[in-house]
């Protein structure tokens, strides 16, 4: 195929995390099915789908890392097409939690990360001279993909205990496989003479702080520091995600299921805002400001929930959501971009994928939120474990520094 203009691999990169994002949307998607097995499951059994979605994820991306020399990446999304077909289709057939945690944990979770996985390595490769904004671009699709995917779910599945989503499931497989196998043919990389466009503003591009594979990437304390890092901010943004619907729920029992669904899609809509937001921010002022922007954006965002849990006001809850939804935006293209940053674009594939492992630890992160939901019948330790997870996470940034080789 004849090289197209960049941005248009970076437009087909995130029409198929549109797509793959929509294991983001649990929150919304889980609704009717809690409906169906209402008392035969908990909240905590439920949650665990969505926790085993995030760790086949991380291992989806983390295969396409180790095979991406032998293999390429459009095979990847060919196979992720497969997977989902096969993962919603017996997901639809659900009647008990291993055939759901079969479906849509392992192979749909599968899936994403495969695809996940071919977009951020093949498609950034077009932008060595705007890793944080492209990240930002790319990642934007994961995030606002479950917004729209989930409205649209949500107006034609209704939450009454009904068999409705199952028909919703087996449509999801078939659009999946369909977009997957279309978009697969336009994942190409750049040539090794390619130099990206100079512009009359241009500067050069800033090369990385080493240049390394994996075996050394992880012998270094900034990797691991950073590494504690996003599993602390990530478990902080994926317990949000994974119990929104329930805190808006809580805070307004009596706001429709409709209403409630385009609350919790202001998560995803805000976090594909924050995406490129903070990548571009990364572009420009480097991963310090970035990282404790985001921070503080997490902080204020769990304040303004527990004051919506303290006083039912629903308005607290859009602007937390608003707030608590762009802060996890900044979290996914910080790990893109510092790993390019860090440790250089020669192994980024599977450098990349060894940081996304972060997500298998904080993906626990909803199994717990419902297990204290479980415990508590509230969610405000929900957001107190989010807090917390922030504060923490400030405390490991302190130690961060790019690396300059040796034990740096």
């Amino acid at each position: 195929m004849k090289n197209l203009n960049r941005w248009v691999y970076a437009i087909i990169g995130v029409l198929v995390l549109i797509f793959a994002g929509l294991i983001y949307a649990w929150s919304v998607i889980s609704k009717p099915i809690e409906a169906t097995f209402m008392g035969d499951w908990t909240k905590a059994q439920l949650s665990m789908t969505f926790t085993i979605a995030m760790a086949m994820f991380c291992v989806g991306g983390l295969i396409g890392g180790i095979l991406s020399k032998k293999v390429k990446s459009k095979y990847y999304v060919l196979v992720a097409g497969v997977l989902f077909l096969a993962g919603f289709l017996l997901a639809s057939e659900t009647q008990s939690l291993a055939t759901l945690y079969l479906g849509f944990g392992v192979l749909a979770g599968l899936a994403a990360g495969l695809a996940y996985n071919a977009v951020m390595s093949t498609m950034s490769a077009w932008f060595p001279d705007k890793q944080g904004l492209i990240s930002g671009i790319l990642l934007m699709g994961f995030g606002i993909g479950s917004f729209i995917i989930g409205k649209v779910y949500t107006a034609y599945t209704p939450s009454d205990g009904s068999d409705a989503w199952r028909m919703s499931f087996k449509i999801f497989a078939v659009i999946l496989f369909v977009v997957m196998i279309v978009c697969a043919f336009f994942f190409v990389r750049p040539g090794a003479d390619f130099k990206p466009p100079v512009s009359g503003k241009a500067k050069a591009v800033r090369e990385p702080a080493l240049d390394i594979p994996a075996g050394q990437m992880v012998k270094k304390a900034s990797f691991w520091l950073y590494y504690i890092w996003a599993i602390l901010v990530s478990a902080a943004g994926l317990a949000l995600v994974s119990q929104a619907n329930g805190i808006a729920e809580q805070v307004g029992p009596d706001v429709s299921a409709g209403n409630i669904a385009t609350v919790v899609g202001l998560i995803s809509i805000m976090n594909g805002i924050g995406r490129v937001i903070f990548g571009a921010l990364f572009d420009k002022k480097g991963y310090r400001l970035t990282m404790i922007l985001d921070m503080i954006v997490f902080a204020v965002a769990s304040g303004i929930i527990i004051m919506a849990l303290n006083t039912g006001n629903f308005t607290f809850i859009i602007l937390g959501f608003i707030v608590g939804g762009f802060a996890y935006g900044g979290v996914t293209p910080t790990n893109s971009a510092i790993i390019s940053d860090f440790f250089g674009r020669t192994n980024y594939p599977l450098n990349f994928s060894l940081i996304n492992t972060n997500l298998i630890i904080a993906s626990f992160a909803s199994t717990i939120a419902g297990k204290l939901y479980d415990a508590s019948n509230s969610y405000m330790s929900t957001i107190f474990m989010m807090l917390g997870a922030t504060v923490l996470g400030f405390v490991v940034f302190l130690g961060i520094r790019r690396p300059k080789g040796g034990n740096h």
